[in-house]
């Protein structure tokens, strides 16, 4: 979620915009944690407590932006699994996770901002990455 400014008021939004997708990864760590255990070294112990509150979860509203039961997903979740803010703050992330060995990403446009989030992907973030 490509945001014009870092203020916390657009931050608070772009996190309410992609809350759902830290609900659908939420599947996945549950699966991770029943594999490899909670407090292993495969699954960070973030991970493992952020999915103990998503009892209950409703999957007619998987992968759906607006999903009504994300309320256990924090902040930090989101902020962790999603590219949010500014276009330098993108690139930022993007180059971060390049040198732990990223090598493609995916934009989920699914939010209120698709077409200012294309647009500064197309302008101002896959120019930059490219060099």
């Amino acid at each position: 979620y490509v945001t014009v400014d870092d203020s916390p008021q657009a931050l608070a939004h772009a996190r309410e915009q992609c809350r759902w997708f830290g609900g659908m990864v939420g599947n996945h760590v549950a699966d991770l944690v029943s594999r490899y255990g909670e407090h292993s070294a495969s699954v960070p112990d973030a991970l493992t407590d952020y999915i103990k509150a998503r009892q209950g979860y409703d999957y007619s509203h998987h992968g759906r932006s607006g999903n009504p039961d994300t309320a256990f997903v924090p902040d930090e979740i989101v902020d962790r699994f999603c590219l949010l803010g500014t276009p330098e703050r993108h690139v930022e992330k993007l180059r971060a996770l390049e040198a732990l060995g990223v090598d493609q990403f995916a934009v989920y446009d699914m939010h209120d901002a698709k077409e200012s989030t294309i647009d500064a992907y197309g302008s101002a973030v896959i120019p930059v990455l490219r060099g």
